[in-house]
């Protein structure tokens, strides 16, 4: 992708999953990737496997969900690495079940983590983007804030949140030279569906896999490229955009 080399970018929850993925195909580019995640261990091995590759990678732990620390740690990056050009909103949480068996302390973690944690690094990145004229910034969200997704109410909602938040950021900032997109995953192999599916004794894998036009779930490889572009100069006329990768599940025009 054009222009990525040397571009410092933070992605959060990069210790796993999809925004491990996503890490090291950044670094991979030539970015130079901030890894913040709550698992330290796990953020500290994924910026290794990018420096054994050759790549420059910072990682520390990070609770998104904290203002003043997301602040400090954005700082923190900086110092290391140089003026932040890029932001991933990758980190997310979610535990499956039906709406009316929640209570309101679940609410507000499935909140917390998937709408205020984006909120929180947003709001401290994109002021130092428009002091800079220049900036990137993607949101991981879901195809569940799309369409909905039984058992997910709330981060459903949350979801729903990020990507009418990413297209009122995009208005707000379209003359300061940032973008901001949304990328929206499908059924994907992860733990938590396997937590949700094993009670099932695996019909619900069996069910979406049946579904997706492409006759598979995705793996957490199926979405870095997205994110590198739209970091990336090839996108750099691209802003507010909201775009499915499941495989054909979900399409919209």
């Amino acid at each position: 992708m054009l222009g990525l080399r040397d571009r410092p970018v933070v992605v959060t929850g990069a210790a796993s999953g999809i925004g491990k993925a996503i890490a090291l195909r950044l670094g991979e580019e030539g970015c130079k990737v901030g890894i913040f995640d709550l698992n330290e261990k796990g953020g500290a091995d994924v910026a290794a496997a990018i420096r054994e590759k050759g790549g420059w990678a910072w990682s520390c732990k990070v609770d998104i969900t904290d203002y003043a620390l997301v602040s400090r740690s954005v700082d923190a990056f900086e110092k290391a690495a140089g003026p932040v050009f890029g932001l991933v909103n990758n980190a997310g949480w979610d535990m499956a079940m039906p709406f009316i068996q929640t209570e309101p302390d679940f609410w507000k973690k499935v909140i917390d983590i998937n709408l205020y944690g984006p909120l929180n690094l947003t709001h401290v990145v994109a002021r130092k983007l428009a002091e800079q004229g220049a900036g990137r910034i993607v949101s991981i969200s879901s195809d569940a804030g799309r369409v909905g997704s039984s058992g997910e109410a709330v981060y459903s909602a949350a979801k729903g949140g990020i990507i009418a938040f990413m297209k009122t950021m995009a208005r707000e900032f379209a003359r300061k030279g940032i973008t901001f997109n949304t990328i929206c995953p499908g059924p994907t192999d992860t733990p938590l569906l396997a937590s949700v599916d094993a009670s099932g004794g695996g019909r619900l894998t069996e069910a979406l896999t049946k579904a997706i036009p492409m006759r598979r779930l995705a793996q957490p490889e199926d979405y870095p490229g997205m994110v590198a572009f739209f970091l990336s100069d090839d996108a750099s006329f691209i802003t507010g955009q909201t775009i499915s990768v499941s495989g054909g599940l979900s399409m919209h025009g």
